[in-house]
């Protein structure tokens, strides 16, 4: 019981934690109401991303690969109360949505004003998509909307009652099984089926009886054609395949049907191992689709314990190996490396995880024993440290985030071999970021390679490449990092990384060759914050007017003489799109991307970043020692070096 939820839009970065235990709603009594009567008892679930998932047109089913548990309800649990399926709540879906907008058939959502969807007495048109956005007609059909009327409902309101129960009841009426031609009603049966079985208890409580009166029966027929949904048509085993299940079972438990309960466990057992893998990454591509899995695996075992089923060991120890994962994916800002379809996002410092130093910013809990993260599913996370130096503090410390492994799916990018960096208590390098579905060519910029710190080639069409992590070697002061793929017909690269701490910076050396001659472009992505300046065909300086901290980035020659025109920065273009950075699905900021670029049939740019004091220098020198070339460095006054051996080598010297 003393499991604790993340309650948290994707949009926003407020953070409640809510009690698996019962939670009542007290306020916003109605006049005249018993004052006796608390209301229904809603157990909030995590906040689902605020955009729709389903890809019109598509199979939006995401096949279970692994070998399902085996431990989900085998154990027999010793229930301390009744079975129940408590209410999951609206997922704020609701706070838009007033008593008096329900009563003027008005539907708000997201950044768009309210929109009269009926005719003023609950006879809506569900056909309606005003601002032609697939995420406002996903969550106008999936009824949370209807939230602050079902929870006044529940404490003797009549007059809500019967609001909800019309507008519910006309959902069901013009909208009949089966619903899959229907995108949006699809997507949010599940949304939807909660909703009901929330009405379902609203009805109970606010009329004060135990069993539905007849003119109320509507609804269990509507869960039961709710559940034929469901297990007619599973997305699998991703975020919505879960929510599908969690759904399926609440119908089984509501109605005391064990027919959906073991189908829900079954599909359960068949998504957890596929939805975080042996090492605890998931197979979503997203770090915030990451953080809502964590929240949503423990709702599973939380809904499962409270119907009398013994939720196994599988679940909590893959959420546990998560958890880590989670961790070493936050930053030094207290953030998660913004990586996929992710808003910026802090770590929520779930009590008792590695999660808890992490999202804290090492203010609580135990320090995490692991400082770099490599994981098969295509994701390193590193740092220079948690911030036990008190020279350096939590965040003083650097950290990273590489992107490699499978072809892009679900919620990733299109960003193999792309880098995002912290240093110095700020951002260095930043992802282009999380565009919503509705952004149209600004969609497809930020999921492309051109939103990324990449080495693209603009003259070709990008593919869909796996990227191999072909060698890797972490050192007291230092790591190194070689990647390799193909990504573009006729096209390949390989991209080196070398990280130092003491002085901390980036080398990257990225080469590349194509059949045909091409333009190759290593993009380095800056803060909207910062202001970027070229000095030189070499070098670019980026700082933000009054801060501390500058960047600078420069790119040394390196088997290729550098040509005019060799650093660029792009800020706010729209033919073709480039310099942008969407912290947020509906914010879109001006940001300067540099570029370093090089033509012909081959490439090879070693570019250095180097975050400094903001009065910091950076000066080097090089030379050749047999078949190794060096770049020796003074940073701030501080001495190293960095190697390239003859055999393509990139490592720390000094």
């Amino acid at each position: 019981m003393g499991e604790r939820y993340n309650f948290m839009r994707f949009r926003g970065t407020a953070v409640l934690a809510v009690g698996i235990a019962v939670v009542l709603l007290g306020a916003g009594t109605a006049e005249g109401e018993p004052r006796d009567n608390p209301g229904i008892t809603i157990v909030p679930a995590p906040a689902d991303p605020e955009q729709a998932q389903f890809v019109p047109g598509a199979s939006n089913v995401v096949p279970a690969t692994a070998p399902p548990a085996t431990d989900i309800g085998t154990a027999r649990l010793q229930a301390l109360a009744a079975p129940h399926y408590a209410c999951p709540g609206f997922s704020g879906i609701e706070a838009t949505n007033p008593l008096a907008n329900l009563y003027a058939d008005k539907f708000a959502w997201g950044p768009y004003a309210a929109y009269k969807v009926g005719t003023g007495g609950g006879n809506i048109n569900w056909s309606l998509n005003p601002y032609k956005n697939a995420s406002w007609y996903m969550w106008f059909h999936s009824l949370r909307w209807l939230g602050q009327g079902i929870v006044a409902a529940g404490k003797g309101d009549l007059t809500a009652l019967a609001r909800v129960n019309t507008i519910a009841y006309d959902w069901y009426r013009d909208n009949p099984y089966s619903w899959k031609a229907n995108v949006g009603a699809w997507e949010s049966t599940m949304h939807r089926t909660n909703v009901l079985i929330c009405l379902r208890q609203a009805i109970l409580s606010g009329l004060q009886v135990s069993a539905l009166p007849a003119s109320y029966a509507w609804v269990d027929a509507a869960l039961l054609s709710h559940a034929r949904f469901l297990t007619n048509y599973w997305s699998g085993a991703w975020n919505h395949g879960t929510d599908e299940s969690i759904a399926l079972f609440g119908v089984g438990c509501t109605l005391g049907r064990t027919d959906y309960k073991n189908l829900a466990q079954q599909r359960l057992a068949a998504g957890i191992t596929t939805s975080i893998d042996a090492q605890g990454s998931t197979n979503e591509q997203s770090t915030g689709y990451a953080s809502f899995n964590y929240s949503l695996w423990g709702r599973a075992i939380a809904v499962l314990q409270n119907c009398g089923v013994d939720p196994g060991t599988t679940i909590s120890t893959r959420r546990a190996l998560l958890a880590k994962w989670l961790a070493l994916a936050t930053n030094s800002l207290g953030k998660l490396h913004q990586l996929g379809d992710t808003e910026v996002q802090p770590t929520y410092p779930w009590s008792g995880t590695p999660m808890e130093y992490a999202g804290s910013l090492g203010k609580s809990g135990t320090v995490p024993p692991w400082r770099i993260g490599v994981y098969s599913n295509g994701y390193v996370f590193g740092r220079t440290g948690w911030g036990t130096d008190p020279a350096r503090g939590f965040t003083g410390e650097s950290t990273y985030s590489i992107r490699y492994g499978a072809a892009r799916a679900f919620h990733g990018h299109l960003d193999h071999t792309s880098i995002t960096y912290t240093a110095r208590g700020r951002d260095i390098i930043v992802d282009g970021g999380y565009a919503a579905y509705n952004a149209g060519a600004y969609r497809t910029w930020a999921v492309s390679p051109s939103a990324h710190s990449v080495l693209t080639t603009p003259m070709s069409t990008p593919l869909n490449p796996v990227t191999r992590l072909t060698s890797y070697a972490v050192k007291d002061t230092s790591e190194s990092y070689v990647l390799a793929d193909a990504p573009a017909s006729g096209v390949s690269r390989v991209r080196s990384v070398l990280v130092l701490k003491d002085p901390d910076l980036m080398v990257v050396w990225d080469r590349a060759s194509a059949r045909t001659a091409q333009a190759f472009q290593t993009l380095w992505h800056l803060p909207p914050d910062q202001r970027a300046t070229v000095y030189s065909r070499t070098t670019a300086v980026a700082m933000a007017p009054g801060d501390s901290t500058r960047t600078i980035l420069f790119q040394v020659p390196f088997k290729q003489a550098l040509p005019a025109g060799a650093i660029l920065i792009k800020q706010a273009q729209t033919n073709p799109i480039q310099g942008w950075q969407y912290p947020t699905s509906f914010t879109r900021r001006s940001a300067p991307t540099l570029l370093l670029a090089r033509s012909g049939k081959t490439a090879s740019i070693l570019s250095f970043v180097v975050p400094v004091r903001s009065t910091g220098t950076v000066t080097y020198s090089i030379h050749q020692s047999g078949t190794t070339f060096i770049v020796n460095l003074n940073v701030g006054g501080r001495r190293t070096a960095i190697a390239i051996s003859g055999g393509g080598s990139l490592y720390r010297a000094g």
